[in-house]
């Protein structure tokens, strides 16, 4: 057993960043996965839908911009990603009793693993080659593009439902304009676009 872990939002300059853990069943439809960015967003709404249907477990976790100021963007990833880990475990207690027993390792998008109770595998491109890791690269992905969806309703003039805090030249004037907003990340710099 595979369960795949991967993060979204390692690049903004605001909000949080969104891991998420899924294990597929054999009988997975696996045709509907790809790396997240390389599907458009009505296609990932779809495969999220699919994954949370048919996947054996899954689980998301989230690092705050503040943590990510806190503690960095990479430990602030490894932190989502073993929240995502924990929360599958939480979730799906039945199918994960004894994981270790039954041979479960984790593969993660990237050089680095968290700190989680089983055996890990960083591979960098693994959102590219590995099905149970394009699922969490999906999971990850919507749900932190739907996170910032919710805090435009809080910070319109950011604009963060169109660019979900990256750094385009929109974003960039919107702080330099308003300020920082309450999820900004201040351990980046934003510079004049």
């Amino acid at each position: 057993m595979i369960v795949g872990i991967d993060e979204a939002g390692r690049g903004p300059l605001a909000g949080p960043v969104c891991a998420a853990a899924v294990i597929l069943p054999p009988d997975f439809p696996v045709e509907i996965l790809k790396d997240s960015k390389k599907l458009s967003a009505p296609r990932r709404d779809a495969a999220r839908l699919v994954i949370c249907e048919k996947a054996a477990a899954w689980g998301i976790g989230w690092a705050s911009a503040a943590e990510i100021d806190e503690i960095n963007i990479l430990q602030a990833s490894l932190l989502a990603m073993k929240r995502a880990y924990e929360e599958m475990v939480l979730c799906f207690p039945a199918q994960l009793a004894d994981a270790a027993a039954k041979g479960l390792t984790a593969v993660i998008d990237g050089l680095f693993a968290p700190d989680i109770p089983i055996p890990c595998k960083p591979m960098i491109k693994a959102d590219a080659q590995v099905p149970e890791v394009m699922a969490a690269s999906i999971l990850a992905k919507t749900a932190r593009d739907r996170m910032m969806e919710r805090y435009d309703w809080f910070y319109p003039q950011y604009g963060y439902a169109r660019h979900k805090g990256y750094p385009t030249r929109a974003h960039r004037e919107a702080v330099l304009r308003y300020g920082s907003s309450p999820i900004q990340r201040m351990t980046f710099t934003v510079k004049k676009p």
